[in-house]
């Protein structure tokens, strides 16, 4: 497969819409309103004061119940509408076969192409006039033999008719030009291709004809078809007939809603039930269910309302500006997206709800309940999962939000005696937890948290008038068990948080670079050369991303599995040979796609296994698109001795990429190269090793392998003298120094 296949097979696999919400603006001002929304919505209840209006439209300053049972009119309707709406869009599928659009086109190649009355001109103009009409006129041919059926609506036919058309493929004004030179037996094996392509891709539900069409090339190329005029006219034509198959229909859908409206339970309210809740909006409706019942009226001010949103605007504003000011990579590219974004309100939405459920059972005769709260949960989280430095700043808005909601004085608006413990406790898991290898260590630091959260509030009772021995056991009973609740929920969420959002944590690196896991098991045993390698390479590669302040973990957990796909054919890999090379004996060409197959076939076992994408990125992007120049020299070098011009380029020695896409990925495939290179040489000395790494770096900087990552040429620079240096110490005894070189120069 070439390089331009595989770019439009990873195209096909990654939507764009994947990747681009994470760096959206209006995705990112969604989060941020759903961040005042957290803010306001908790604190709400404990800071505005809660006013009654009994006339039309104000709210009940009471419970009113009703004497019988009767109906909720709009209770009912809203469930009504609830219902419907909850009926997903019905999406109805058509036969369409573009199989039929290809066999007219070949139909018309095989007839006008076999008549030597018309001029190759002519015949081009005819192609370009026909050809491309073929598309709608099957369409249109479609919709007046399906019109009338009962079982397809016309509304949908419509929806078809639009969709489809909106979706047609304009194809190449070249690909006219190179019909009328096709033979007959070409025409025949090019239909046979076109057709069992658009068969297979059309099997599947297609929304997108595009989506189905970026796949095209993969499957011709994977054809019967050498020649390459013959593929590239196979896949426009082949991209032309598709179209989508599957519709929205309306009709359908409409009468799937009706239905559920129809069978809605209505909303009874029982005798004794609420009928108008306190704080509700008291309607005309609900006047006439009241059947005469007294309300309760006030004025309502909206200045607490207000200064609650700036509370929560400013909340806001300290998170947002300190993501911005420390989570920019060389003041460019964004550390953070929202994908981070949305798991650290998600962090905080759990720690708030932990908060507030504490909150329910706490009363001004026992306060102390709210020492009981696991608010150390969400620092430790976002210590793990996202920035140590983070969880500093989260934990003082998680203080301040403890100390608001936790306060039962009237009087005051914060009770910072909880503030001080939350920050505490948290403070005390962060610089517990932040260099966790181990997830014993969550444990170690809900202990930590358990030890000082009792501390602290022994201090503040000390403080203040002594309280009776049973409120003081309950209190430090209450933080020392907060403590211990804390580690287990974290050990529990931590999971949820690594699969949903695909994070890989340092804990969860750790547990992957077990040697045994069954893939590194593999790879021991079947591929103990690669293994050597892929352990030298996470050496080297793990003190470059040190040096620079990437992560090093990643790297090394990430070199380690990064050649996992020799495990496929062994014996095609030099560090596995241990006698002929069997590449001695085959075409280069067949070569190269062994060679360069091993990035896929690794992507795939690491998909079969569940291994992360970070993981899986480094394994593809490793050798980026660099080229295969032993094998490419070799294969022009025969079709020199052959005497015939190659029909091939470099490119199409290249491995498929993508480029690496990381600083961990570039550094890897960097380490990969300098520790195969290293062990290449005969006799290594420290000028030699310094020149190949310089020439490493440089011939991959020069190839633009580095375009896609943000790696600086400060950081390649320092990345080349510590891999110098690790080389060094991994090899030092075959490395010779130059007073040793000195020396044995003198006695020679």
């Amino acid at each position: 497969m070439d390089r331009k296949s595989a770019e439009t097979r990873n195209a096909a696999e990654q939507p764009s819409w994947a990747a681009s919400w994470k760096q959206s603006t209006g995705i990112r001002l969604a989060l941020c309103v759903l961040f005042v929304l957290l803010f306001y919505l908790n604190l709400s209840p404990h800071l505005i004061p809660q006013t009654y209006n009994i006339t039309l439209g104000e709210e009940s300053g009471r419970d009113i119940v009703a004497s019988k049972s009767l109906e909720d009119k709009i209770a009912t309707a809203k469930a009504q509408e609830l219902a419907a709406e909850s009926v997903e869009p019905i999406s109805s599928s058509l036969p369409l076969k573009p199989e039929a659009i290809l066999n007219r086109v070949f139909n018309r190649i095989e007839v006008l192409n076999q008549d030597e009355g018309v001029s190759t001109s002519d015949k081009i103009e005819i192609y370009r006039g026909e050809i491309p009409s073929y598309y709608n006129e099957y369409i249109d041919e479609f919709v007046r033999t399906n019109s009338g059926k009962p079982d397809i609506s016309e509304a949908l036919l419509e929806e078809m008719s639009r969709v489809a058309k909106s979706q047609s493929y304009a194809v190449p004004a070249e690909v006219f030009y190179k019909l009328p030179a096709l033979t007959p037996a070409q025409v025949a094996e090019m239909r046979q291709v076109a057709v069992n392509v658009a068969r297979k891709l059309s099997a599947d539900s297609i929304r997108e004809a595009e989506t189905s069409r970026a796949k095209v090339a993969e499957l011709v190329n994977a054809s019967s078809l050498t020649q390459r005029t013959t593929r590239e006219v196979v896949q426009e034509l082949a991209r032309m007939s598709l179209m989508p198959n599957k519709f929205l229909d309306s009709a359908a859908t409409e009468e799937a809603r009706e239905l559920a409206r129809q069978n809605t339970t209505p909303v009874i309210i029982k005798e004794g039930g609420v009928i108008v809740k306190k704080g509700e909006v008291v309607t005309q409706e609900k006047l006439d269910m009241l059947a005469g019942a007294g309300l309760l009226g006030g004025q309502r001010s909206y200045w607490p309302q207000l200064g609650l949103l700036l509370t929560s605007l400013l909340f806001l504003l300290v998170l947002m500006v300190y993501l911005y000011q420390s989570g920019r990579i060389g003041g460019v590219k964004p550390r953070y997206n929202n994908m981070h974004l949305f798991m650290l309100w998600l962090i905080l939405f759990l720690d708030l709800a932990l908060m507030q459920a504490t909150a329910l059972a706490q009363s001004p005769a026992m306060p102390y309940i709210g020492y009981l709260a696991p608010a150390a949960v969400g620092t430790m989280l976002i210590t793990l999962l996202l920035d140590k430095h983070l969880a500093i700043v989260s934990s003082f808005v998680f203080a301040i939000m403890g100390s608001i909601i936790f306060n039962h004085d009237v009087n005051l608006i914060f009770d910072f005696r909880y503030g001080f413990v939350i920050c505490v406790v948290s403070f005390s898991a962060i610089f517990t937890v932040h260099r966790a290898s181990q997830r014993s260590t969550i444990l170690k630091a809900g202990i930590m948290a358990s030890l000082f959260g009792a501390v602290t509030v022994l201090a503040l009772l000390l403080l203040g008038d002594l309280p009776e021995r049973q409120e003081l056991l309950y209190s430090l009973g209450f933080a020392f068990v907060s403590g211990l609740i804390t580690a287990v929920l974290v050990i529990g969420l931590m999971p949820f948080f690594e699969l949903s959002f695909g994070i890989l944590s340092a804990l969860k690196l750790v547990e992957l670079s077990n040697p045994n896991h069954p893939l590194l098991r593999k790879l021991l045993t079947e591929t103990p050369g690669t293994y050597h390698h892929s352990v030298m390479v996470g050496n080297l590669s793990e003190a470059a991303a040190e040096a620079i302040g990437a992560d090093g973990l990643l790297c090394r957990v990430g070199s380690y599995y990064h050649d996992i796909g020799k495990t496929k054919r062994p014996g095609y890999f030099i560090e596995n040979q241990s006698g002929e090379n069997p590449h001695d004996s085959i075409d280069p060409k067949l070569s190269k796609s062994i060679i360069v197959a091993h990035a896929r076939d690794g992507v795939e076992m690491l998909k079969q296994h569940g291994i992360p994408k970070p993981l899986r990125d480094i394994a593809e992007q490793h050798h980026g698109t660099t080229s295969l120049k032993f094998f490419y020299f070799k294969a022009v070098k025969q079709a020199e001795a052959e005497g015939i011009e190659p029909d091939f380029t470099e490119d199409e020695f290249r491995y498929p990429g993508p480029k690496a896409q990381s600083k961990e990925a570039a550094i890897v495939g960097i380490a990969d190269c300098v520790e195969a290179a290293v062990r290449s040489l005969r006799s290594p000395t420290m000028e030699n090793v310094e020149s190949m790494i310089q020439k490493i770096i440089k011939s991959r900087l020069d190839d633009g392998q580095f375009n896609e990552c943000d790696l600086t040429l400060k950081e390649l620079d320092k990345i080349g003298q510590t891999l110098k240096e690790a080389v060094i110490g991994i090899f030092h005894s075959r490395i010779e120094y130059p007073e040793e070189v000195k020396s044995k120069e003198k006695l020679a």
